[in-house]
């Protein structure tokens, strides 16, 4: 193989390391967030907490974007009478992402 196959090929594994972080920094988002939600929510510990920390990562499969797990949460919090607006419900799902960033980053 020439040195620009090789090249691209290095390129390609580099492109598909960096999809799957990302991929697996989101599902850790997700979970995060749907654990502190869980918790303001006032389920507790462990399994319960832990079903819908799952229920809130599935929610992130049903359209495009944040704006279905946003939604999800949002809803949970307003039949519980907890009052939080979207902005920040966004503010903690960017604080949750970098932790999630901070604890799959290679080392």
């Amino acid at each position: 193989m020439d040195k620009f196959g090789e090249r691209q090929k290095g390129f390609e594994a580099e492109f598909v390391r960096n999809q799957e972080l990302a991929f697996r920094v989101t599902m850790r988002r997700n979970r995060l967030f749907g654990l502190w939600a869980a918790a303001r929510l006032g389920l507790p510990h462990g399994e319960a907490a832990d079903a819908y920390a799952k229920a809130v990562a599935a929610a992130d499969f049903e359209a495009p974007g944040d704006g279905d797990i946003i939604g999800k949460v949002l809803a949970d919090f307003a039949e519980k009478n907890i009052a939080i607006s979207e902005a920040e419900l966004r503010a903690e799902l960017l604080r949750w992402g970098e932790e999630a960033r901070r604890q799959l980053a290679p080392s």
